[in-house]
């Protein structure tokens, strides 16, 4: 168009896009760090519970395996990640989890 306005379809699509970079930036100003810490406390949780429960696997026998059997099918999709996870050689590096 000539005398300088712009299509309204355009209009609406420059706004969606800085109104999408504007809840972006405001996500990682405010709940970011949040939500990184929520999945590594999520993470280590889930790690515990699987060593409690199944460290028989890895040769840690807490609970017997009754306990162990009864909750087997509902954790059997994590297991291999599990035993990778326990089992992986560890430094003072991976202990002191420091964001740079």
């Amino acid at each position: 168009m000539e005398d300088g306005r712009q299509k309204p379809e355009n209009l609406k699509a420059r706004l969606d896009i800085i109104r999408r970079a504007l809840r972006e930036f405001f996500y990682g100003m405010t709940v970011h760090d949040l939500a990184v810490e929520t999945r590594h406390a999520r993470g280590e949780l889930d790690h515990f519970f699987m060593m409690i429960v199944f460290g028989d696997l890895i040769g840690l026998p807490i609970l017997p395996p009754y306990y162990s059997m009864r909750l087997l099918p509902y954790v059997m999709p994590s297991i291999q990640r599990w035993k990778r996870s326990a089992l992986r050689e560890r430094d003072l590096t991976d202990l002191a989890r420091i964001d740079i």
